[in-house]
């Protein structure tokens, strides 16, 4: 393939990249974005592997190794399970991180191609910052993938004069990049550029250890950017323009998706990256940390439910991650078909940080076939509730805690939460009692209107179902 016809495929395949952007902004469109997406890294592969900077002796090889991630990749798509989709995220932004790392050290040994002057300085920063934003992503998304599936406790790790900690980290980093810039030899240059690989890859557990179980949403969406910023220097690295391009597209609306799910939780990205938010474990937060809900619980059974569904004529169904671990959603699919059929106006309501990644509800309910045209966003949904008849939650909790509204001392005081008390019954599936991943009880439970529907979230909603049909 000439030079020619490969830069021609690589604008073919931005514009297919930017169209798959387009079309994932809204779930009508979300497959042909997806199907964009596809075609433009058919292309953009296939023009990298036979375009003329690979010659017919490193093909083979290639080959090989996208046999063998074809082949894992296609394996995960088969085993890896929807409330599972979070840390495979994660952990997939670790691999972005780690090809960068690799792609750096790689650019740096190799001398096939000499620079001198300002091009070789240009280029060694290149690889620098690109070893750094590599690093830090690897470590941190391996961390953010250990705190979302379990293995790593989601309580915030708060070292003392931590802050204090990560600046000299930084102006160590800053002063081995002079050093590396200025080492006379790859031999000489190589110790710096270990170094600060080494500081990066600490920084990077440090900093997503201190984010608390609350804040994991807009971590990975915060990786999610870091990814693209890393692919983005691998290009510069490679003097690849596709790499370039697709990773500032990448990060730039991972930043912007971290920034909008910031201002959903009335957080600040600074706020999130200094950590300390969310105690995750389903543990109560710090004594003092906002006034303690009082009264007494409410139960309600399954039967009692559907009997409220039936005479209901507004239903408004508030999913979380409770209903993505319980495998709940085609249950619920189930129940709107059902109540839809019987005139029943009954919508879902989708909060931005609910689940464990930014879209995780939408991706649920897509899969169970729910019609996109019924769920709805937050700020199109709220003043509804005053008028609804039942609102349930299912398997959320922060998400609809009244305390952020009424309890300035709260620690989530402010964050826009979904308004399911103000309709006439409100009923909330939990297993347990137990606080939500932020760690903060919910005077929700008390209300005087809102009843607790307590068991496994498949089971009772099995449970429902039986009774509505019968």
């Amino acid at each position: 393939m000439s030079g020619t016809l490969s830069t021609a495929s690589y604008i073919g395949a931005t514009i297919l990249f930017i169209l798959s952007l387009g079309g994932l902004s809204n779930p009508e469109t979300s497959r042909r974005g997806n199907l964009y997406g596809m075609i433009g890294m058919t292309i953009a592969v296939l023009a990298t592997v036979f375009g003329p900077r690979v010659t017919a002796a490193g093909i083979p090889w290639i080959v090989a190794a996208m046999v063998v991630g074809g082949a894992i990749g296609l394996y995960a798509a088969k085993v890896v399970k929807m409330t599972q989709m979070p840390e495979l995220v994660a952990l997939m932004h670790s691999l972005v991180g780690l090809a960068a790392c690799l792609v750096g050290f790689a650019s740096y040994i190799d001398t096939s191609t000499p620079l001198q002057g300002a091009e070789k300085t240009i280029h060694e920063v290149e690889i620098y910052i690109g070893i750094l934003i590599g690093a830090v992503t690897f470590s941190g998304s391996l961390i953010a993938f250990g705190k979302l599936n379990g293995k790593i406790g989601g309580s915030p790790l708060l070292l003392p004069a931590r802050h204090w900690i990560n600046l000299v980290g930084l102006l160590v980093v800053i002063w081995y990049g002079r050093e590396f810039i200025n080492a006379p030899t790859i031999q000489a240059g190589m110790t710096p550029l270990i170094i600060m690989t080494v500081i990066s890859l600490l920084f990077g557990i440090h900093m997503v250890m201190a984010i608390g179980g609350a804040d994991m949403p807009v971590v990975v969406s915060m990786l999610n950017s870091y990814s693209g910023w890393a692919a983005a220097a691998t290009g510069f690295m490679l003097s690849n323009d596709l790499l370039i391009v697709v990773g500032a597209l990448v990060g730039s609306s991972g930043a912007i998706l971290s920034y909008i799910m910031c201002r959903a939780m009335n957080r600040n990205f600074i706020s999130v990256i200094a950590g300390g938010f969310g105690t995750g474990g389903g543990t109560p937060a710090a004594a003092g940390a906002g006034a303690q809900p009082a009264g007494e619980v409410v139960p309600v059974s399954a039967q009692e439910t559907a009997e409220l569904l039936k005479e209901a004529k507004s239903v408004i169904i508030v999913p979380g991650y409770g209903m993505a671990v319980a495998q709940a959603q085609h249950t619920v699919y189930e129940i709107t078909k059902h109540l839809r059929e019987k005139g029943v106006n009954i919508r879902f309501g989708i909060h931005p940080v609910a689940g464990r990644m930014p879209g995780h509800m939408n991706v649920l309910l897509a899969e169970a076939k729910v019609p996109y045209d019924i769920v709805l966003e937050m700020d199109e949904l709220n003043d509804d509730f005053p008028q609804t008849d039942v609102a349930i939650v299912c398997g959320a909790n922060d998400i609809v805690n009244p305390a952020a509204q009424d309890d300035p001392a709260s620690p989530i005081a402010g964050m826009p939460v979904l308004e399911v008390w103000k309709a006439k019954t409100s009923i909330v599936m939990k297993r347990s009692m137990a606080s939500g991943y932020a760690g903060v009880d919910n005077p929700l439970f008390y209300k005087e209107n809102n009843r607790m529907l307590f068991g496994d979230a498949k089971k009772m909603l099995d449970e429902v179902l039986t009774a509505l049909r019968a």
